[in-house]
């Protein structure tokens, strides 16, 4: 497993509080941990810019609304 630099986990941090924050109380933890998922699996994949990474957590939060709502 390749080891993340400290922007991109940075940039990983930020994207995902930005990204929680629309939601109530910044998301429950289960919310939270399905999003830092993707965006883990995005930087192995070698994504490592804030903005790819906020794109990533939006989609994947909306996937997750999109999920509870079926």
């Amino acid at each position: 497993m390749r080891k993340l630099d400290q922007r991109t986990e940075a940039n990983m941090n930020v994207a995902l509080e930005q990204v929680c924050r629309i939601l109530p109380h910044g998301g429950d933890h289960q919310i939270r941990k399905r999003v830092a998922k993707k965006l883990l699996s995005s930087a192995r994949l070698g994504v490592t810019t804030l903005g790819d990474f906020i794109t990533i957590a939006r989609t994947a939060l909306s996937e997750i609304s999109v999920k509870k709502s079926a």
